[in-house]
């Protein structure tokens, strides 16, 4: 109904915003700025979220966390915090044995090789390495391998293909999910909170303590944090890269352009969910970093990384198009 005596609604009624009256009961709920109809509901992370008496009532189902690495060096841990980084060695990215823990403590280890892939200091993931028990698995070359190191016990993973992804399930609540390129997402048991360390943080819901070294201290520097993974001494502590747009002046422009999809309306619908700056710079970033070939991989594995967070939110987007980053599906299917 109308709202009357100059907007003043009956009793029992509220104001709607748009020149009407409601009854309380009926006012949406609100969610990243978007309005939600009573009964209508949302997913948020693994739980499902139904508006009633503008309120929220979610279940409370425990989510698998996701850390994630792609492009030329960008990471993003269990607990959300963001951060670049360029090593050219082999660095743990997640482990369950920490402090004064031994090797053998522990159930599973997943380290990530990193290459350079451009000529300003960039460094790109070469290879995974998966250990649990007496298992290794090696993902690198677009492929898989599996080693066993002494005989007997049963395989603790499963590996399958879903679309671009090469997916290995354990035994333990640890899924890979593998690009067959530079990106891993690294998804985790809430059973492992609090006990993981690495590259991918401690997993216990506070992101200012991320930056964990081996030693067990909390440093406020990435370098000093992320040399500390390193899983041979023999490799040279990293060093800050120059920023690799002033290093390539030339190919900024068209980087830009290139990632300007990003924070464009093909991904308007996930704006409120997933913040895009930070991924349209990285990708900008990359652009400019992929001097050696492979520029055009650069740039569509920085834009799947936006994609594959807005999935992570129920927000499916096609922004694939003949003409950028395309897919052969018949060979997908």
């Amino acid at each position: 109904t109308q709202c009357v005596s100059g907007c003043v609604c009956p009793h029992n009624q509220v104001l709607d915003g748009k020149g009407g009256c409601i009854a309380p009961e009926d006012c949406p709920c609100v969610h990243n700025e978007n309005f939600y109809s009573p009964g209508e509901s949302i997913r948020v992370g693994c739980n499902n979220c139904t508006c009633r008496n503008r309120k929220w009532h979610c279940s409370e189902e425990p989510c698998l966390e996701t850390c994630s690495v792609y492009g030329d060096g960008h990471y993003t841990t269990f607990d959300g915090k963001r951060f670049d980084f360029e090593g050219d060695c082999e660095y743990v990215l997640i482990q369950n044995y920490c402090g004064q823990q031994t090797m053998n403590q522990g159930t599973f280890r997943v380290i990530t090789e990193n290459i350079p892939c451009g000529t300003t200091g960039t460094t790109c993931s070469k290879s995974i390495k998966v250990f649990m028990g007496n298992y290794e698995l090696i993902l690198g070359d677009g492929h898989s391998d599996v080693i066993q190191r002494t005989p007997g016990g049963k395989m603790p993973f499963q590996i399958r293909s879903m679309g671009i992804y090469l997916v290995v399930d354990t035994d333990v609540g640890l899924i890979l999910m593998w690009d067959k390129k530079t990106s891993i997402f690294i998804k985790l048991s809430p059973s492992f909170q609090g006990h993981v360390c690495g590259l991918c943080g401690n997993y216990d819901g506070n992101g200012n303590n991320d930056f964990t070294t081996r030693s067990q201290s909390v440093v406020g520097n990435v370098l000093e944090f992320a040399n500390s993974w390193k899983v041979s001494s023999n490799c040279p502590n990293a060093n800050r890269t120059k920023d690799p747009c002033t290093a390539n002046p030339y190919r900024k422009a068209w980087a830009q352009k290139q990632c300007s999809i990003i924070t464009s309306e093909v991904f308007a619908k996930c704006h409120s969910q997933v913040e895009p700056n930070e991924y349209y710079q990285a990708c900008v970033d990359d652009a400019c970093a992929c001097d050696t070939g492979g520029d055009c991989e650069c740039f569509c594995t920085a834009v799947a990384a936006y994609a594959q967070a807005c999935n992570e939110m129920d927000i499916c987007i096609s922004w694939r198009t003949p003409t950028i980053c395309p897919l052969f599906c018949d060979y997908y299917n």
